[in-house]
């Protein structure tokens, strides 16, 4: 009996040890967001880092407090990211915590001139999860980690936190995880994106004008380095071409009148390459269902169609054409070739010279079906 109650005893005492070094929710600084900068003339990194206040998120279930609560960040600088962050560590009670953070915040001067060092080093970093979120910005890193979502929710309400939807989002960007930007941004070919966040300051108004975040663009990287920013509508087209994530609105245009609206669905892009060739040349076949969303004029249902199937191919031409005139193989036409070539891939890569020209892209072919026209008529016999 006696050697049953010490067994139970130090049971007792091996469960009691597994709670030993667990803290309160009070006794640590949960930080969900770090903003990197750089700043060229003094080669010196600034990092922010915003903390969750949870009497902010609790507002929503226990009703808005006779205060508001203010967002805190925190930054520092130094040589090196790491010394900035240690920085930051000697001013913090209660002590950070690292393990809640949802989004990276990358500055435009960073991106430009230590986007490789800075890219290889986070990937490097345990303390941070690969799903987390990865965004660019032009703007103060400090407003932006200071900007309420709409209905003054706060902060991790806004884009930067915004989660994958699982249907299909409409005429916007998503959201691009750490992990799948890396695996793209290692790959010999294809091209690599970061959306990029912006403040919009006009158009929602309360009692003032309501500033609010949204994405207005992609920054395009090619074989590990930085290129260019891409524009909102374009990289929303490309979205929709490339990811196959959301579906967009799109006008339908003759002559620049405006005759009609359509919702361009999900589309199936197919690249089929020539053989034997010493570089990705190849044909483009898109096909996508459209939804009918306005007629403004009396159109028959086939020339409606024709001028959606040329709109699109004249984007998606133009979309390369730019691509190539800034080293981007924004289309992703050499993704599958170099797996499928490897031979003619090394001799490729010998090369000083872009693996893509105006001729690679040899045709874009176009198929439209017209499946929902919202009560307009059509007599789809004639």
């Amino acid at each position: 009996m006696k050697r049953m109650l010490q067994c139970l005893v130090i049971v007792c005492l091996l469960l009691m040890t597994g709670c030993v070094g667990l803290k309160n929710i009070q006794d640590l600084t949960y930080i969900v967001s770090i903003g990197m900068d750089y700043e060229e003339e003094k080669e010196e990194y600034t990092v922010y880092l915003q903390g969750i206040n949870f009497a902010n998120v609790a507002k929503l279930e226990g009703g808005k407090p006779t205060e508001d609560i203010p967002n805190f960040v925190a930054h520092a600088s130094a040589e090196t990211l790491n010394l900035a962050v240690r920085e930051l560590y000697k001013v913090s009670e209660p002590p950070l915590y690292f393990g809640h953070v949802s989004t990276l915040v990358l500055s435009q001067p960073l991106v430009e001139n230590k986007s490789r060092e800075v890219l290889e080093e986070i990937g490097r970093n345990r303390s941070l999860r690969p799903t987390l979120h990865v965004v660019t910005t032009e703007e103060d890193i400090e407003e932006i980690f200071n900007m309420e979502a709409l209905f003054n929710y706060p902060a991790i309400y806004t884009v930067l936190f915004r989660e994958k939807k699982g249907g299909l989002a409409q005429d916007e960007l998503v959201p691009t995880s750490l992990m799948n930007f890396l695996r793209v941004y290692y790959e010999p070919m294809g091209v690599a994106k970061i959306p990029s966040v912006k403040i919009d300051q006009d158009s929602w108004i309360a009692d003032k004008k309501f500033p609010v975040l949204y994405f207005n663009g992609y920054s395009a990287f090619q074989q590990q380095q930085f290129i260019k920013n891409l524009p909102l509508q374009q990289s929303v087209y490309l979205n929709w071409l490339v990811e196959r994530k959301i579906s967009i609105n799109q006008r339908v245009e003759e002559n620049g009148e405006l005759l009609a609206v359509v919702k361009l669905a999900k589309p199936k892009v197919k690249i089929k390459y020539d053989k034997d060739t010493s570089m990705p040349i190849g044909t483009m076949e898109i096909s996508t269902s459209v939804e009918l969303l306005e007629k403004l004029s009396d159109i028959p249902v086939e020339k409606l169609r024709k001028l959606v199937e040329e709109d699109i191919k004249a984007n998606v031409e133009a979309i390369y054409m730019e691509g190539i005139s800034s080293n981007l193989d924004l289309l992703n036409v050499g993704e599958n070739w170099f797996r499928q070539h490897p031979k003619q891939f090394r001799k490729l890569m010998d090369s000083e010279e872009f693996y893509l020209d105006k001729e690679a892209l040899k045709e874009v072919k176009v198929d439209v079906q017209i499946l929902h026209y919202n009560t307009y008529q059509y007599d789809l016999k004639g």
